[in-house]
């Protein structure tokens, strides 16, 4: 925070019209009118707050008062909860305690305010197991309380509307650990507004310039969507209204991450993303009437109209999802031989989609309504009554807890039971009773006998058998996905396991220092990746219990680590000029600088990481570990976002300097119709035309396509884009893409 000096007139004038916004919201909303403790409080928090600036350089106040607002108008809270926003920094900012808040405001908003303050770091900050430790608080409040967590929200999505005025490596670490932590926490509560934010905001920091690009082609598709929405909706309407339907038509735009994210899943453009634009058509209902009926009829009233697709009709209207998500979609033919998917909803089912949580209970009637949200709390208070020891480990571990792709699983009275997807028989028996889980001897999934580590599907219907003679085994926590199975079984085998991840841990050590390595955070995701394991500890005992040998590293994930270790001169940038500054041992680095990457061959040892392999012209960030070597990842690298997350203070902010002297290795994938001497002029164009080396190349041909495979060497981004534009000239290719790693 800058240095206090009082507000201006101009700004008072600000401060109290953004407060009035905020009362004029919680006044229109059906919350009861407690407007003195909402004044009161923000009274107090002014004069707590009196003369401090934001980084941004506006008053401090402005923050808990945008803060109050989303919780109110977005999230749809009431006045204990946008007292406790209005309050959430006076504890950690000022001199006013705990016991302040509780003496003014009464025990409940004190109660949540400690909750805020206690995990006011973020979940992440200067030491990465300190601020695990402070997300452990975190659930930990949120188990008694949600509304701290949903308070956090809404801070955190003000932070990320307003991180324009921070240096871009806060800006990497914040975005990165919105991105692994909260966007997902936001989905799992509901909020499915606020997770599309935080994401898209997460990726316009870390990707502008890509952020801009998609931005830009939406607006220039605009009109040619519009006029398709014009046409397809039209018959929609006047058949429901036919019906005597009281309803709202809106256009769901995807979103510009989702957009990315499935550019880079399956490698297209742009122009080949067709789901871009979704139909969302909410309903009215009166008390009393049927919504999972109305829902259907307006199902069978669209299909009159439009073919729909036998595969893709999804019914959270029978079966919510695990974050209270209810409604019936359907993807239909249009017009014009494009598959639209239409989403149909009561108005209470769209509250509860755009508001979560606070929706649900504004909704709730009776016992029959405890909604898998509960359920899913139910397991967070089980992973902190068996936390694991280590704090990040923890944090990984509740991660797998975070995503909620889920399958639906019956039992043999036919209650549902909802599971990660992924989970097990013995998953299964653990979720009915830890007794059931321990004395499992397989299950019979639809009337068929199954081993206990059967991969459940959705709609299984499931018998568990058990055997008062049956002793678990410590190889049980291989079968098993669920935190609540895997904690229970690690309790019973706690030394024996303990001792296996010494002996791994001791194994890899010897392994990483023959090779001339350490044990450093990078390695440690690298082979977890390789190995395809979320937990260190499983790593470890894996390796402890001799599953995995690790000779295997040698010639994969090391093996390149020698031929791209550069010395470089690392040069930072202030105001358009640059100094070099040499970088080395475990000094901490300047993370408010920009690192510029140059050819030359001396300053500090530098290296690309195998994970994803940038190459200039990439968005790329540094990594500096505890040796002072530079690792250079790709923004969005799984890895390092992980790094990110965890180790945010030793995040760099890094740009290429033009590259023409090194080449890197680029993958491009090329489509296209089989003819006799196609790749003939393939290779031909790119070894003669661009003068490039080929390492590898694979071709797959079959009923007169062909997919191929090339690895080349380049300078940068320009010349993979150069020779695909030269690539697509060729007869018979349809399309030239470069493959990300990621």
């Amino acid at each position: 925070m800058a240095e206090v000096q009082l507000h201006t007139e101009e700004e008072q004038k600000l401060i109290n019209a953004a407060y009035q916004e905020l009362l004029n919201d919680y006044l229109s909303s059906n919350h009861r009118r407690k407007v003195d403790i909402i004044n009161k409080a923000f009274k107090f928090a002014s004069m707590a707050h009196q003369g401090v600036r934001r980084r941004s350089g506006e008053p401090y106040i402005m923050h808990p008062i945008a803060v109050a607002r989303i919780v109110s108008h977005e999230i749809g809270l009431g006045s204990t909860s946008i007292c406790s926003a209005l309050l959430h920094d006076v504890v950690e900012d000022t001199d006013y305690s705990v016991e302040d808040i509780e003496n003014l405001f009464g025990k409940k908003i004190a109660q949540i305010v400690d909750g805020l303050t206690k995990i006011s770091g973020g979940v992440f900050g200067e030491k990465a197991s300190a601020q695990a430790e402070n997300f452990r608080k975190l659930l930990l409040t949120m188990s008694e309380d949600i509304r701290v967590v949903l308070i956090k929200m809404a801070d955190r999505l003000h932070n990320m509307r307003t991180l324009g005025s921070m240096p871009p490596a806060k800006q990497y670490k914040i975005a990165g650990e919105t991105q692994y932590i909260y966007a997902p926490l936001a989905n799992r509560l509901g909020l499915y507004a606020i997770k599309t934010e935080l994401e898209d905001l997460s990726f316009k920091y870390e990707h502008p310039d890509k952020y801009a690009e998609l931005t830009s082609l939406l607006d220039n598709t605009r009109e040619e969507r519009d006029n398709f929405f014009t046409i397809f909706s039209e018959p929609i309407k006047k058949k429901l209204e036919n019906l005597g339907y009281k309803f709202e038509i809106h256009a769901r735009i995807k979103s510009i991450y989702s957009i990315w994210r499935k550019m880079q899943a399956k490698n297209i453009p742009f122009e080949e993303v067709y789901d871009i634009l979704a139909l969302r058509i909410i309903f009215d209902f009166n008390e009393g009437d049927d919504e999972k009926q109305a829902c259907w009829a307006i199902y069978s009233a669209i299909t009159d109209i439009y073919k729909p697709h036998p595969d893709r009709i999804r019914d959270w209207v029978s079966t919510p999802k695990a974050n209270g998500y209810e409604a019936l979609h359907v993807t239909v033919m249009g017009p014009n031989g494009q598959w639209i998917e239409v989403q149909i909803r009561s108005r209470r089912m769209d509250d509860i989609a755009e508001k979560g949580f606070a929706a649900h209970w504004k909704y709730k009637t009776g016992e029959k309504d405890d909604s898998e949200l509960e359920k899913w709390l139910q397991t967070i208070k089980e992973l902190l009554e068996n936390p694991e020891p280590n704090a990040i480990d923890f944090l990984d571990t509740f991660k797998l807890n975070l995503f909620a792709s889920e399958i639906f699983v019956f039992t043999p009275a036919g209650d549902i039971r909802t599971l990660p997807q992924g989970a097990t028989a013995l998953d299964f028996a653990f979720s009915l009773h830890t007794d059931v889980g321990l004395q499992c001897i397989g299950a019979k999934v639809n009337h068929k006998l199954v081993p206990l580590s059967y991969v459940l599907n959705s709609g299984d219907q499931v018998e568990v058998l058990t055997s008062k003679k049956q002793v678990p085994l410590p190889e049980w926590i291989n079968f098993v996905v669920t935190a609540r199975a895997k904690a229970k079984i690690r309790s019973i085998f706690k030394k024996e396991y303990k001792s296996f991840i010494n002996k791994g841990e001791h194994d890899l050590e010897t392994y990483l220092t023959g090779i001339n390595q350490k044990m450093t955070p990078d390695n440690l995701s690298k082979i977890m990746d390789y190995y395809k394991e979320t937990k260190k500890e499983d790593l470890l005992y894996k390796i402890g219990k001799s599953v995995y040998n690790l000779n295997d590293l040698t010639n994969t994930v090391f093996k390149s680590q020698s031929r791209w270790m550069k010395y470089w001169n690392l040069t930072f940038r202030k105001d358009g000029k640059s100094t070099s500054l040499p970088f080395f041992g475990t000094k901490k680095p300047d993370t408010k600088k920009t690192l510029t990457l140059e050819e030359n061959n001396s300053g500090v040892t530098y290296r690309i990481a195998d994970c994803c392999s940038p190459i200039p012209g990439d968005d790329i960030l540094g990594f500096m570990e505890e040796d002072g070597m530079l690792v250079v990842h790709k923004r969005q690298c799984p890895v390092a976002m992980k790094l990110k997350s965890n180790y945010g203070e030793r995040i760099i902010s890094a740009v290429w300097e033009t590259h023409k002297m090194l080449s890197f290795p680029a993958t491009i994938e090329i489509k296209g119709v089989d003819r006799l001497g196609v790749m003939c002029d393939v290779i031909r164009t790119i070894t003669e035309e661009h003068g490039m080396n080929i390492s590898r190349l694979t071709v797959d041909a079959k009923d007169g396509i062909f997919e191929g495979f090339i690895t080349i060497y380049v300078h940068d981004v320009e010349d993979v884009n150069n020779l695909c534009v030269s690539l697509m000239k060729i007869q018979s290719i349809n399309s030239v893409n470069r493959v990300e790693h990621v």
